[in-house]
Formats: structure tokens, C-alpha cells, sequence
């Protein structure tokens, strides 16, 4: 394991595990929301944050962790090891209402209020973007590591097995 994506619904609980992840294996974290998003709220040009990731693939250790379908796929070639968060709609809404108002690692801003757009794209992600998900994961498996859970507590069981059994992984 050492170049990994993470990936699933927003609110599963995806930047909580690479962070944790990163803390037990060492290996460099990048967020592609803080990459895509400027403090100012604005996003940086498509070519740019492709030229970003271009550049995290050409080091030899990495986590990315964030979806963003029109990378995904380049991602996942790219990638040994995927950890799938693909948990139920509700628990994914409700992780990201829990993160309201709380300083972050993947944003330069904090959210105040759960913006309806992205409410309605959580809401949605079963039936537009989990079929390209369950599809690349199929087409992957067998030449990647392919983790998937369908609750946190399974990222949690499988973080405290990485890290030798140990219960606490220092907090986010």
C-alpha cells in the first residue's frame, strides 16, 4: 500500500480514515477539496488541478482522498489500494450536518450552513454517480486492493488492525 484513494458519498466519513490512515502509514495526504477549492470560495482552473494531480502521481507514496468523477477513473489507474466508503444516504447527510460549523482538513473555509445543492448531490449520489462507482470498482478488482465498508466502525476495525490492534488512533 502505497498509493491510495478514498473514496464514497460526502459525509461517509472519507477524510476522517486518510487522516487517520496517514497518521499510521506516513505516506503523504492530499484532499482534492483543498485543492480544487480556493479560500475565497472560488475553484482553481480544471488544467490546474489536473496538473496537481499529475504531480502527486509522480512521487511514489501518496493518499487522495475525495471523488471528483472526471478524475476518478485516471485516479484509480493510477492508485494500488482503494478504501470505497459506500454508506447509507442518511448516515452520509448527517456526517456532513455534524461537520457544520467545525474547522476542517480538506476545506480553507468552514461551513456555516449545508448549502441545498450539495444536499440535493448527497441525495442523489445513489442513483447518478454509486452505479460509476460499483462499475470502476468492478473493472478494477483483481488488479487493485479494493477495501469496502459500509459502516465507519468498518474503517475504524480496519485502521486499528493496521495499527498493530491498538484501540485509540489519535483523533482528527
Amino acid at each position: 500500500m502505497k498509493r491510495v484513494i478514498v473514496i464514497g458519498c460526502p459525509g461517509s466519513g472519507k477524510t476522517t480514515f486518510a487522516v487517520k490512515l496517514h497518521r499510521i502509514t506516513g505516506l503523504p495526504l492530499y484532499h482534492l477539496d483543498a485543492i480544487w477549492h480556493r479560500p475565497d470560495k472560488t475553484n482553481i482552473p480544471r488544467a490546474e488541478f489536473d496538473r496537481k494531480l499529475q504531480e502527486i502521481f509522480a512521487t511514489d507514496r501518496w493518499i487522495i482522498d475525495g471523488n471528483y468523477a472526471r478524475t476518478l477513473e485516471l485516479r484509480l489507474r493510477e492508485c494500488d489500494t482503494v478504501f470505497f466508503f459506500d454508506l447509507p444516504t442518511e448516515l452520509c447527510l448527517q456526517g456532513v450536518r455534524e461537520r457544520l460549523g467545525k474547522r476542517r482538513h480538506d476545506l480553507p473555509w468552514i461551513e456555516e450552513a449545508f448549502d441545498p445543492e450539495f444536499e440535493e448531490f448527497i441525495q442523489d449520489f445513489p442513483k447518478h454517480t454509486l452505479p460509476k462507482l460499483y462499475e470502476l470498482m468492478e473493472q478494477y478488482r483483481g488488479e487493485k486492493e479494493l477495501h469496502s465498508f459500509k459502516s465507519r466502525a468498518e474503517g475504524e476495525e480496519y485502521l486499528k488492525a493496521l495499527h498493530g490492534g491498538c484501540h485509540e488512533i489519535d483523533p482528527i
